[in-house]
């Protein structure tokens, strides 16, 4: 059973940044397929960032060249850097495996945007 950690989050004026982190740990875990997705109060679970197959990365258009993705294969770490952030990034983050999702979520790390 894979455990998913995130943490990271706070409260940030806009403009801001933060990264989040992303601690896995259990069996059949491949770090190299993980994404970060986000929740926002109302609105659908949504894929921000994610690895792609062949190497690439994935990002959503609403944070694409604002955010980046990467990991720590040795710490079975994945994080997300998150630059000029904007009121409407302001969700709860989580990560899982790129789509479909296969693991238990955890439980998330909220991020707030506002002056």
């Amino acid at each position: 059973q894979v455990q998913l950690v995130e943490s990271g989050g706070g409260l940030v004026p806009p403009g801001g940044s933060l990264r989040l982190s992303c601690a896995a740990s259990g069996s059949i875990f491949r770090i190299n397929a993980m994404g970060w997705y986000r929740q926002a109060p109302g609105k659908q679970r949504e894929l921000v960032a994610a690895f792609l197959s062949g190497g690439s990365t994935y990002y959503a258009d609403s944070v694409k060249g604002r955010f980046n993705i990467s990991r720590d294969n040795a710490k079975n770490t994945v994080y997300l850097q998150m630059n000029s952030l904007k009121p409407e990034d302001t969700a709860v983050y989580y990560c899982n495996g790129r789509p479909p999702p296969s693991y238990t979520w955890g439980q998330g790390t909220q991020v707030t945007v506002s002056s």
